[in-house]
């Protein structure tokens, strides 16, 4: 047997029953807080740009892409804390500036959950975009022409859940997998949250460029420590994926599992450190190889805790569990917990542009705001 194959051997395939605290690889909790020093870029006005602001209407939950030619984005996203009708827009200078909010189907505006955008190509090279709307069911819509129009949502299958599909990777082959969480509430229709209240994670596969779908399978389940809402970041190498998971009995820091198969089979939940807990991880490698990864700041001790932040550091920190080169206050919330469902795409020229939502001014409604920087500008401040 191959090292490799011995390592796949000891992976988690499938936990059709919660995994306690017990089960977990690393059952004694780490820090509740973090060493690494923090970079605040919070009060550079220069750096933010506003996408959309409506007075007396909450905008929440973007999220971004950037097409191929390093300067298009496209940035979806509901009139409402979730549920509520998906507004587009779109920027072709590398969101520097904002169209107006784009025509749309006429079932964008059922939409009930979180709209999630990627870019997919298929095997024969043909580029598409999908977008998600999650709950029960699973709905799915698709462009063929980079935005211009799209499809109405459409049922994937007979199944849904929350954040649909907050994640998603191309494989080796060329398949794609996305994953999502639910409690029980919208795999199926009329559910209910699990008593005791588990958490599960669900993996599906497209073999057709994001056309369809097959029905999820899950990976594992989670009581008392509810994990959920994966983001996935592939190793530089290419040989490891990892998802970063928040915990939402905000008890413990964030957790991450392991695949050296394709996502085949994954590692039991490892606890991460402080300096990488937080709510809806979405990560991009700078051009040095060094990853910047944005969240929602849920560290059960941090002096930036419900602000939208962000960390730089490598994959093997997190492989290592280490605490990462520095943390990032992008911008200071005026909530205590409610932004930070953020886009993140890189430029041609380094440059990260990374998008969200949350309360950036006292007793107004949320409105969508993306933050530009360069690692190395950071890296200067934190030299300062």
């Amino acid at each position: 047997m191959t090292n490799r194959q011995s390592t796949v051997s000891i992976l988690l395939l499938l936990a059709p029953t919660a995994i306690s605290s017990s089960a977990f690889a690393q059952p004694e909790a780490p820090a509740r807080g973090y060493t690494i020093p923090i970079v605040d870029i919070s009060a550079q006005k220069s750096r933010q740009v506003i996408v959309d602001r409506e007075a007396g209407q909450y905008l929440g939950h973007p999220t971004t892409v950037l097409l191929e030619d390093g300067r298009t984005m496209i940035c979806v996203y509901p009139k409402g804390h979730g549920r509520g009708a998906i507004v587009m827009k779109r920027s072709t200078d590398g969101g520097l500036t904002w169209s107006k909010r784009l025509p749309t189907p006429k079932s964008w505006s059922t939409s009930r959950e979180v709209p999630t955008i990627h870019r997919v190509v298929d095997r024969n090279g043909k580029r598409r975009l999908i977008m998600w709307s999650g709950l029960y069911p699973a709905r799915l819509a698709v462009s063929e022409n980079d935005g211009a129009t799209w499809s109405e949502l459409e049922p994937v299958g007979d199944w849904g859940g929350i954040v649909v599909m907050g994640c998603l990777t191309r494989l080796e082959n060329g398949d794609y997998i996305a994953l999502f969480h639910d409690d029980g509430r919208f795999f199926a229709e009329k559910g209910k949250r699990r008593k005791p209240r588990s958490m599960r994670l669900y993996q599906t596969v497209s073999k057709d460029g994001g056309l369809t779908w097959g029905s999820p399978r899950q990976l594992l389940e989670t009581s008392p420590h509810l994990l959920c809402e994966p983001g996935i970041v592939r190793s530089p190498d290419g040989k490891k994926l990892a998802v970063l998971l928040r915990e939402n009995s905000r008890t413990r820091n964030s957790f991450v599992i392991f695949s050296v198969d394709e996502g085949r089979t994954w590692s039991k939940p490892r606890e991460l450190p402080a300096a990488l807990t937080g709510d809806r991880h979405t990560a991009r490698y700078g051009p040095d190889g060094r990853l910047f990864i944005t969240f929602r700041d849920t560290t059960l001790d941090s002096s930036t805790k419900g602000d939208w932040v962000g960390w730089v550091g490598t994959f093997k920190d997190i492989e290592n569990g280490r605490q990462g080169q520095y943390r990032v206050r992008i911008m200071d919330n005026k909530h205590r917990w409610d932004c930070a469902y953020p886009g993140l795409e890189v430029l041609p020229d380094g440059t990260f542009v990374t998008t969200t939502y949350g309360h950036w001014t006292t007793g107004e409604p949320a409105y969508v705001v993306s933050v530009r920087f360069k690692l190395s500008e950071l890296d200067a401040f934190l030299a300062k």
